[in-house]
């Protein structure tokens, strides 16, 4: 028996009826919660201040790599998050104009676990924007008091372009998917957003141009060169740089490579390092490179990647994936969980990845199990509430405004992706709950 008048079925029924005409994911559902994901106030707090953290590890990689390509740190750096992309797309990622340039929008994927929280990656061409902004003020329309409040995404996004006259969102065939919710944000900005694909050519001097698509797809985006120069130029203001060591996932091995922890002990501050690793799994990259007699990789115990191969299953708590610049690099795509894999399987993942090596780099990483939280969603046609024991994703969305060193990151809300218990990567499957989060 169905019964659509309790208050759950009620605020659920009201979230679904304030969803755009025009959806805002093309193609995707979700379920929906009747309230709000609940974080505790020191995972709050924890959140709040991680986005100065997380911009001084992108300004530390910033200059990690210009000093690796004038040799004033170690070759090798330059060379990982170099190799396999077109000669064109390094020149860019070189050019004088964009020396300081990171992205403005930062997106780590938080996972909470049994001791904690860890980030597994981060993104610096999101999707989630305009739909966070839609859950918060919907749910702030029902009287929940949201993390980044009914307009913090908004605000957040529309900072990050200072006071460009025109803000142009250009937004690829392969990112179609999230057309819709940056229509209907543009929308909620007004005339000075506009949405645009990659014909669009009519940029004016003092635009700002917003860049959804990957640096791997340029070739497919017919207006990236004109983008490139005009930028080159300073003729418009673009956000994300066309720096694709922002899309390397490998950024974490280097983080965790003892060989580089002067520096990073230098430009993060011991206070930050130590936080980033503390929260960042261990992480290696997956190159075939022979070790020395008595080398091995630093907690793993392995003294060449094919030994990864026979490692029991319970042993093979780590994630393999594709660290970036290639069409399997995001939505869950390439990530190989050892656990959870046989072993023929997960041999044939090992293979694909040394044999990608250097055209695309793989890297492994420590998986840290999601820990189970009780969530639940509303039956759309019953209009009963099901509780669901699921594995959570937090992901925070930090929007950096201001220039230079008075740049300054700011928490616009937080997407909480609640897949079920038996799920073990999480993603925005039609299974999933898609909520705001609050304290």
């Amino acid at each position: 028996m169905s019964d659509l008048s309790t208050p759950d079925a009620q605020r659920a029924a009201a979230v679904r009826a304030a969803l755009p005409a025009g959806g805002l994911f093309a193609g995707h559902d979700w379920r929906v919660s009747p309230q709000p994901f609940a974080l505790g106030p020191e995972l709050a707090r924890d959140l709040e201040s991680l986005g100065r953290v997380l911009l001084q590890f992108y300004r530390a990689v910033n200059l990690l790599y210009r000093r690796s390509v004038d040799g004033k740190a170690p070759a090798w750096v330059a060379q990982w998050l170099d190799q396999g992309k077109p000669a064109e797309l390094i020149e860019r990622q070189r050019d004088p104009a964009f020396k300081s340039e990171v992205p403005r929008v930062i997106r780590p994927d938080v996972l909470l676990t049994e001791n904690g929280f860890a980030i597994s990656e981060l993104d610096s061409v999101p999707g989630g924007i305009g739909l966070t902004q839609w859950l918060n003020q919907t749910y702030a329309g029902l009287g929940e008091d949201v993390v980044g409040g009914a307009d913090g995404m908004l605000q957040g996004f529309a900072s990050i372009f200072g006071d460009a006259s025109r803000v142009q969102l250009v937004v690829s065939e392969e990112a179609a998917t999230y057309r819709p919710e940056m229509a209907w944000l543009a929308g909620r900005l007004g005339e000075r957003f506009q949405l645009r694909d990659g014909s669009f050519t009519d940029f004016a001097a003092g635009d700002a141009v917003y860049r959804f698509f990957e640096l791997f797809d340029l070739a497919n985006v017919a207006n990236s060169g004109p983008i490139a120069d005009l930028a080159a130029r300073k003729q418009i203001r673009l956000t994300p740089p066309l720096k694709p060591i922002f899309e390397e996932k490998l950024l974490f091995a280097l983080l965790w490579n003892r060989n580089l922890r002067p520096y990073w002990r230098q430009e993060l501050g011991e206070g930050f390092l130590q936080r980033l690793l503390q929260i960042v799994p261990q992480t290696w990259v997956v190159d075939p490179t022979p070790l020395p007699p008595q080398g091995a990789f630093p907690g793993l115990d392995l003294t060449d990647w094919t030994q990864l191969k026979a490692l029991s299953q319970r042993d093979r708590d780590l994630i393999l994936k594709i660290s970036g610049f290639d069409e399997t690099a995001w939505g869950a795509r390439g990530v190989h969980l050892g656990s959870d894999m046989s072993t023929a399987d997960w041999s044939a993942a090992v293979d694909h990845a040394l044999a990608a090596w250097p055209r695309a780099p793989h890297i492994v990483q420590r998986y840290h199990k999601p820990r189970t939280v009780e969530a639940a969603y509303v039956d759309p046609t019953l209009g009963t509430t099901i509780p669901m024991p699921g594995r959570v994703r937090l992901c925070p969305y930090y929007f950096v405004s201001g220039e230079l060193d008075s740049a300054r990151p700011q928490l616009g809300g937080v997407l909480a992706t609640v897949c079920p218990a038996d799920k073990k990567i999480i993603h925005g499957m039609r299974d999933a709950i898609l909520a705001p989060c609050r304290v």
